[in-house]
């Protein structure tokens, strides 16, 4: 069963239809990347999710619980930051997450803040108030707001803000062990393409909100080829069974751990057709050319 799935949501602003027929879903042990360009409706999709929108059209699920008719039972299992977290500025950085804790339902002990604090890169700061955090402190808090209670899905709406370097890289530890050692779900939407790339299992696009391809696009890894003889390196491919695309004098190829690179190199290598450029297509690359 999938720990999240969004199904046929669509919203309504007056007569602008701003998401139309969102579908998507996450599973357990995955981090999912959500990119857009500005405006394409990442930001309303993580809202109507969270139930703080309410969609004109559709449903969201967690673990088969329909969001809106079983909401505080859902939100339990949900920690999310959406913009700027919202936190008591006269409190300390431990005190906002105890007093968190508590609208949660659970009693959660010193122990655990502590931990959590120390996780997200703010040992030693704890008794410090927030009015005397930086961008980067208060989101870091943001993120420990959203982990505290255990949840089994983390939705973050571009948590790299205010990170320096060193914050964004703790960041992606952070994320990677609460998905893939602590068997959590994350969706995370971010505009720093280099770094979704290095976080994300999977990547969903979408664009005037509208999910791109409701196959869920993943992230994959492609090579370009320019050869001296296309057509002899096509029929080498389609001889061997392997799957491409033609772009103009450009093969792209898509790899697997059946089908890698240096697999496909040694190919054209051994049947006399020279390579003349090769590189790597990277996620903005993919990026670009599906947002055009």
């Amino acid at each position: 069963m999938e720990l999240l799935k969004v199904k046929n949501i669509s919203k309504k602003f007056g007569k602008k239809m701003i998401l139309e027929d969102i579908s998507f879903s996450i599973n357990k042990g995955e981090i999912v990347g959500f990119l857009g360009p500005n405006g394409s409706g990442k930001t309303t999709t993580i809202k109507t999710i969270l139930g703080l929108i309410k969609p004109s059209a559709g449903a969201a699920y967690i673990n088969g619980l329909e969001i809106y008719d079983n909401y505080e039972e859902c939100m339990k299992k949900v920690g999310a930051i959406v913009e700027m977290p919202e936190m008591y500025k006269w409190l300390s950085g431990y005190d906002n997450l105890k007093v968190l804790s508590e609208s949660y339902g659970k009693r959660i002990n010193k122990e655990k803040i502590d931990e959590t604090l120390k996780l997200v890169g703010l040992e030693g700061r704890g008794k410090d108030k927030i009015k005397n955090y930086s961008l980067g402190m208060k989101q870091r808090l943001g993120i420990a707001q959203a982990i505290i209670h255990d949840p089994e899905l983390i939705i973050l709406d571009e948590p790299t803000n205010g990170l320096d370097p060193k914050g964004i890289r703790e960041l992606r530890d952070t994320l990677k062990q609460q998905s893939h050692v602590e068997n959590r779900g994350v969706l995370v939407s971010s505009h720093l393409l280099s770094e979704m790339e290095l976080l994300c299992d999977r990547i969903i696009y979408i664009k005037d909100g509208k999910i791109i391809d409701t196959n869920q696009i993943r992230l994959i890894e492609s090579y370009n080829y320019k050869l001296d003889d296309i057509n002899k390196g096509i029929e080498l491919l389609i001889s061997n069974n392997i799957e491409y695309e033609l772009n103009d004098t450009i093969l792209k190829i898509i790899v697997s751990e059946e089908v890698t690179a240096k697999k496909i190199t040694k190919l054209f290598v051994l049947n006399d057709v020279d390579i003349l450029e090769l590189n790597k297509q990277s996620l903005e690359d993919n990026y670009l050319s599906i947002t055009k």
